[in-house]
């Protein structure tokens, strides 16, 4: 059996979901049910669950907000959303997220079961692959996740250090897709460092190996290095290596 969380504010709609769907015939259970997102989330993050049933617009937390933070801290739950006609601008944004089918209101029967048979064939398929059964899967979640961010923060440094010349937290966060402010909470979180430490670090190694090159002149190494003056890079330089770039390059 695979653990589901159906969330909807609508209390008839989540009722009849939880209570009138045969999920045990088809290898589901229903293990929580909540009224909106931050609720959904607080269980989510305490218990292991496999896949969300969630509408998209609810007050308190929205499934988009929802998603979005599952899909940095829980990457391995898969989300089916329900949607009305009107809301499939919202669609749009759950696919960057990972949404991985959408039902329109109201529910049919028979889509509801196709779409979590196909899932369930899905989860079925990643245990047999991994040798990890659904009861047994704890380690497996964490190896997952941990695989997860790693990769997050791989491309996050890899984008730093190919473009320290002109980096910009944007252009990182549209590489992961995500938010910019999740992406310098995600990485302080997970690095223990603040983005622009990290990018100022990158910077000031780079101007070190920069000033080993005496055909370049001090103004050029700050502006490789993305300075627009010369003065604040000094400035930064010298805060970082304790000397100003001149005595840097005098002790080479």
């Amino acid at each position: 059996m695979y653990n589901l969380v159906i969330i909807d504010d609508e209390t008839k709609i989540r009722d009849g979901l939880c209570n009138y769907f045969p999920w045990n015939e088809i290898g589901f259970r229903v293990v929580y049910d909540a009224k909106n997102g931050k609720d959904a989330l607080n269980y989510i993050q305490h218990h292991h669950v496999d896949v969300v049933l969630s509408d998209i617009k609810m007050p308190v937390m929205s499934g988009i907000e929802l998603i979005e933070l599952l899909h940095e801290q829980k990457p391995h739950i898969k989300v089916v959303f329900l949607t009305g006609f009107r809301e499939f601008e919202y669609a749009q944004k759950a696919l960057i997220y990972g949404a991985v089918n959408f039902i329109v209101k109201p529910t049919k029967y028979h889509e509801l079961k196709d779409v979590f048979l196909r899932i369930k064939n899905d989860l079925d398929a990643n245990t047999s692959n991994t040798g990890v059964t659904n009861d047994n899967s704890g380690k497996h979640e964490s190896e997952t996740e941990q695989g997860y961010h790693e990769k997050i923060l791989t491309i996050i440094r890899s984008y730093i250090e190919e473009h320290y010349g002109n980096v910009t937290l944007d252009d990182a966060a549209k590489l992961v897709h995500m938010s910019p402010t999740y992406v310098s909470r995600y990485f302080k979180r997970r690095t223990g460092q603040n983005f622009s430490d990290y990018v100022l670090s990158v910077k000031m190694k780079k101007a070190a190996v920069l000033l080993n090159d005496i055909k370049y002149r001090i103004c050029d190494v700050s502006a490789m290095v993305g300075y627009e003056n010369a003065k604040s890079f000094t400035t930064s330089f010298k805060k970082y290596y304790g000397k100003n770039p001149k005595e840097f390059r005098e002790k080479i």
